[in-house]
């Protein structure tokens, strides 16, 4: 009792001297004990078993959201990581081969069934080509060792032209196989999913009256184009708090879909944007209702999306419940990565298979209707809705039809089709990332 009760006391005193929680405030201890030994045990396993980083760098990357994740120590069997915070609590992850780390809550025997990604899944003539330009690999590594001098923590870069990955440049312990985690830059590839159903023919656009406990309430106006553009209306907190929905969702869920699903609406849909990981998490439940089966939408992953493309590392890692969580839980090469931005860049065609409609894909890239801000598609941020009005758009010094997968410590995947060109940057950086400043001077090499 006396190390717990001295262990409590560090952690409150750690507590009060540190305002700062994944960005806000930290004012719920029970939460944010309960938050730290899931999101250690959850990004420990899944950095070991898909990434093979060492504890250093693990614990690096978890003490950078809270000096509390500082105090944890993680631990491994042969398939499982244990977070353990001062003796006072713990929780664990399970690694299963094909489909990454699932936190141990509540029943999971449902995942051991699952067949996730297959070791023979992708036709290597199907991946996108490399043909290194050396000047841009002059250039790409001046800029990676530029970013890491200055702490960023850069560990790829990659720049697609011409359908060919022309330069790339990976940072210590990283290779061009290293699964690296995307984070919310899945809620891209979750669309993309979506849209190779609607091109297969499962899915409607237009769809409303979406699940079952929206029937009879205002939630039944919520068309999947709402979903797709977070402009659903539904009142979810996404703020990264102990206590919050996103963190209850991520670190605390049997389903990650369920406290979304029973978020009443706050807006009237599509007349509001509200950036929303929940909304996503509900995409993948939508399509895996219409499938019929958690296996039938792993199926669908990877025989639809990632054999044609050669995806050889992407893993949508599930839910306990079996679900893949879409919004958040996502790890890919560098080369995989290029590949998915790369299929957007050629309007949803690789090798003359059509895996997305252009028509999808031009939608994808055009603003919602929302009052508030309409620089947001399917899944993908945009920098103008108005290209006559420069000033509002996102990224001043990038062509207006610029848009990107975004992800939390400024993962980005940057499309230019002006330019015909992808910028990808993987990385794990606190502060600002400088993503125009870079690209614009990789577009020197050109000059």
């Amino acid at each position: 009792m006396k190390k717990i009760g001295v262990a409590l006391l560090l952690l409150g005193g750690l507590v009060a001297s540190s305002p700062a929680w994944l960005g806000f405030g930290l004012w719920r201890l029970p939460d944010a004990v309960d938050v730290v030994v899931s999101m250690g045990a959850k990004l420990g396993c899944s950095g070991h078993f898909i990434s093979g980083f060492e504890d250093q760098r693990i614990l690096s990357d978890l003490a950078s959201y809270s000096p509390a994740n500082g105090l944890l120590t993680l631990t491994y069997t042969a398939n499982t990581a244990t977070a353990d915070l001062l003796g006072i609590s713990q929780a664990s992850a399970t690694y299963r081969p094909g489909l990454g780390c699932t936190l141990d809550i509540g029943n999971t025997h449902g995942l051991e069934g699952l067949q996730g990604a297959p070791t023979d899944l992708a036709n290597n003539n199907a991946a996108i080509p490399v043909s290194i330009r050396p000047a841009w690999q002059a250039s790409l590594d001046s800029l990676l060792a530029q970013d890491n001098q200055q702490g960023l923590d850069t560990r790829a870069l990659l720049v697609v032209k011409d359908g060919q990955i022309i330069a790339e440049s990976y940072g210590p312990g990283v290779s061009d196989s290293t699964p690296l985690l995307g984070w919310s830059m899945g809620k891209s590839v979750t669309a993309m999913l979506l849209g190779r159903m609607q091109t297969l023919g499962a899915v409607k656009i237009n769809q409303n009256a979406l699940f079952s406990d929206w029937q009879n309430d205002a939630r039944a106006g919520i068309r999947l184009e709402n979903m797709l553009q977070m402009t659903s209306g539904l009142g979810f907190d996404e703020t990264y708090a102990p206590g919050t929905d996103a963190t209850k969702m991520l670190f605390g869920a049997h389903a990650a879909a369920q406290l979304p699903l029973l978020s009443s609406a706050a807006y009237k849909a599509g007349s509001y944007f509200d950036y929303s990981s929940g909304t996503t998490n509900l995409l993948m439940r939508y399509m895996r209702d219409q499938l019929g089966s958690e296996q039938a939408l792993l199926d669908t992953l990877y025989q639809q999306l990632a054999a044609p493309l050669g995806l050889t590392t992407l893993v949508i890692e599930p839910d306990p419940s079996g679900v893949l969580v879409g919004s958040s839980y996502i790890y890919a090469s560098g080369r995989d990565w290029a590949g998915l931005g790369n299929l957007m860049l050629a309007e949803g065609v690789w090798q003359g298979k059509t895996l997305l409609s252009a028509d999808w894909v031009q939608r994808a890239q055009q603003p919602n209707r929302s009052d508030n801000d309409r620089r947001y598609g399917y899944q993908f941020w945009l920098n103008a809705a108005d290209r006559e009005d420069k000033s509002s758009w996102r990224w001043q010094q990038l062509p207006a039809d610029a848009y990107a997968m975004l992800g939390n410590r400024k993962q980005v995947v940057m499309i230019i089709p002006s330019l015909d060109m992808v910028f990808v940057r993987l990385g794990w950086s606190k502060q600002e990332y400088p993503t125009e400043q870079n690209i614009l001077q990789l577009l020197t090499t050109e000059s």
